[in-house]
């Protein structure tokens, strides 16, 4: 572990952005099959935490029941050993709240609650969104920064403003912009995570703390790496792991995350079923190359 474990960050700093695993024909989840992925990270891979019900997590297609269900399982099989973190967000503030509440009782640690996405808050309404989840619980919440998918940032302002309520503690920054960013960090004491595996570094270099990733299904051992490097002083050995792990961390998304990321685990004998409908199926070959990278870089299974 890294030289400031008295200093952990609240939800630790390697977490993944976990899939949900389906039955073959994608109808049901498997929630057995989700109690044994969520341990093969915890107990193989060494991850701190995961975050569960997030857009890799096929949010978008699994109802309400089904989101207490697969929380439930994780928590059963690992929530003694890692954080669990729920991915709450929708466009709705009334349902966003009324999952954060499922959250809070099923006994999650926290919540990710993505900014509204497509219909687009103005400011002060957006501000109103997230205090209102914030207040609705006493789980501490990662704020999602994802303006390519939701279609608006948070402004760094508000960012700001809302490190002052005591539940907003985290940000998973998947904006890209390293300065705006760093300006926020300066101004706060937001937990900042990076929202893209290849981001971690730079994150790290202006204050950032972990990564939620996707890769990490695979990666989370190099992605440790850097951090330790890091954190330690030891900046020549963290880029070097990173430069030797950017390939993999980049490459999940030569197709679509979830797709790549099951396609995979059943290429090393983790069959966590198929995504559901709006999402494919992963070109011959893709993930086949995926793979081999990864054995390449020493990523074992």
């Amino acid at each position: 572990m890294s030289p400031d474990d008295d200093m952990m960050p609240v939800f630790g700093r390697v977490l993944t952005a976990m899939v949900t695993p389906m039955t073959p024909d994608g109808r049901e989840v498997d929630y057995a099959q989700c109690a044994r992925l969520a341990a093969h990270l915890v107990d193989d891979l060494g991850h701190d935490g995961l975050v569960i019900n997030g857009t890799t997590g096929e949010s978008p297609t699994t109802t309400d029941v089904e989101k207490r269900q697969v929380l439930d399982a994780v928590i059963t099989a690992v929530g003694d050993r890692a954080s669990i973190v729920a991915g709450v967000g929708t466009f709705s503030t009334a349902h966003t709240v009324e999952l954060a509440q499922q959250a809070a009782a099923v006994g999650a640690d926290g919540l990710l609650v993505v900014t509204p996405y497509y219909s687009r808050p103005p400011a002060d309404a957006l501000e109103d969104h997230f205090v209102t989840v914030a207040d609705s619980t006493e789980l501490p919440v990662m704020l999602y920064d994802i303006p390519h998918r939701a279609g608006i940032p948070i402004p760094e302002h508000m960012l700001i403003r809302l490190d002052a309520h005591p539940r907003i503690r985290a940000v998973k920054d998947a904006k890209a912009n390293i300065v705006s960013t760093s300006a926020v960090l300066a101004q706060t004491n937001l937990a900042y995570y990076a929202g893209d595996d290849a981001y971690l570094l730079p994150l790290l270099s202006v204050g950032g703390v972990g990564v939620v990733g996707t890769s990490t299904h695979f990666t989370a051992g190099a992605a440790r790496q850097v951090i330790e490097h890091y954190l330690a002083g030891r900046v020549a050995e963290a880029v070097a792991a990173n430069q030797h792990a950017l390939p993999a961390f980049q490459g999940i998304f030569a197709t679509q995350g979830c797709m790549m990321v099951k396609a995979a685990l059943a290429l090393r004998g983790l069959d966590v079923g198929p995504c559901r409908a709006p999402m494919g199926t992963v070109d011959d070959g893709v993930a086949e190359a995926y793979v081999e990278l990864l054995d390449n870089l020493g990523f074992g299974a």
